[in-house]
């Protein structure tokens, strides 16, 4: 191993390969066997995946906001009213097979790789993912065209989605005060945000069927613990971990949440007031100060992986907070901000289905080596699941 191995952050989720898969070659190396094309699928996948989820969902979001505006607002003119309509309903669909595959394939990932799971779950950006299926599920229902917010159907899903992030908050957040290897100051990172956009998600979910106290408690303990995790990102302390190169997409975290925010507090309050509108504010300012540093994000952009997704669904909340606010302001600038963030969304998003369905190879980890051989004195091989879903030999 690198001497400095201990040194560098931990990113990647550990495995112990399991030694029956082993065997030796000519040389008296042992080496790791290729499992069949399931089982090889299933090692790789991880709740990171369900950023495309986040990102379908947060589109579908959008698309069926864009098709409840008032004429003057329809980003395509007066003609072309019925086109957002139908863009909503062809998301809606394509979010919901997509989030079905991925949780099938998560839950036979429970059921035979049981030790993967529990490495994520322990892991301090890992465990962070976690919140990505319940949100995205959350974002389903937010949007489904079917299911009302006033009927029973609706309250019954939305508890069934929202006590796994309550009971992810407990744990996550009981951690950062209670425990000393799990201090927030130790493992602070930008994926730290999901878990308050979790949260903000639900309280808008609760705001929209009306249960106002609930939409409250959700609220608060969302952007309490935002203040947190954005103050000890500033801070940059001592102890905090850093994301290698590849992960730079998360940035784009630090404005998801305050625009979900703003969301989520103009469905409580019910308009698009101050508070709403100063959410927004800081949330334009975070995706300018990023959108103007691309030399952040050039070495993230030399290999697909499933990480480029975190670029799509904050820009998509963003867009969504310009709705509303082109929806409330007066004027020619905040429907001609909402177009160029409209726009922006859009084309980031479309980008990124066509990358994936060019490197579908890539993205599902098919291309990467799955033999690797080490020296008989060994007697395991540690792999390591990176966030772009490849299986990799530790460097030795």
């Amino acid at each position: 191993m690198m001497e400095n191995r201990e040194a560098q952050p931990q990113t990647d989720l550990m495995a112990e390969a399991a030694p029956n898969n082993a065997g030796r070659d000519h040389h008296g190396h042992e080496c790791v066997v290729s499992s069949p094309p399931l089982e090889s699928l299933l090692t790789r996948f991880h709740a990171g995946y369900f950023r495309i989820s986040l990102s379908l969902g947060s589109q579908a979001l959008l698309w069926k906001r864009l098709s409840e505006t008032r004429a003057e607002l329809q980003p395509f003119g007066h003609g072309s009213q019925m086109f957002p309509l139908l863009a909503f309903f062809l998301l809606w669909f394509l979010l919901f097979f997509v989030l079905i595959l991925l949780s099938f394939l998560y839950i036979l990932r429970c059921f035979f790789h049981f030790h993967m799971v529990k490495a994520e779950f322990l892991h301090h950006v890992g465990v962070n993912y976690l919140f990505a299926p319940w949100i995205s599920w959350l974002l389903l229902l937010q949007s489904a065209p079917l299911v009302l917010p006033n009927t029973l159907s609706y309250l019954v899903l939305w508890w069934v989605f929202v006590i796994p992030v309550l009971a992810l908050d407990i744990k996550i957040y009981g951690q950062w005060f209670t425990t000393e290897k799990r201090f927030f100051s130790m493992v602070a990172n930008p994926t730290s945000q999901i878990s308050v956009i979790g949260n903000l998600v639900g309280a808008r979910a609760a705001a929209l069927m009306g249960w106002k106290e609930s939409a409250i408690c959700m609220f608060t303990l969302g952007m309490v613990h935002y203040l947190v995790v954005f103050v000890t990102l500033y801070q940059r302390l001592s102890g905090s971990d850093q994301l290698p190169v590849m992960l730079r997409p998360v940035f784009f975290l630090f404005f998801a949440a305050p625009s979900m925010a703003s969301l989520a507090w103009k469905s409580i309050s019910g308009s698009f007031d101050t508070t709403s509108k100063m959410l927004f504010f800081l949330s334009l300012f975070l995706f300018t100060s990023l959108a103007c540093r691309p030399a952040l994000f050039k070495k993230s952009m030399r290999k697909f992986n499933v990480a480029w997704w975190a670029y799509s669904f904050p820009l998509t909340f963003l867009a969504l907070a310009s709705v509303e606010y082109a929806q409330k302001v007066e004027g020619e600038i905040a429907p001609v901000l909402m177009l160029v963030l409209l726009a922006s969304s859009v084309t980031v998003c479309l980008g990124l289905m066509i990358f994936a369905a060019l490197n579908m190879r890539t993205l599902l980890g098919k291309g990467s080596i799955l033999k690797s051989c080490k020296s008989q004195n060994k007697e395991s091989l540690n792999m390591e699941y990176n966030n772009g879903g490849e299986l990799l030999p530790n460097t030795v």
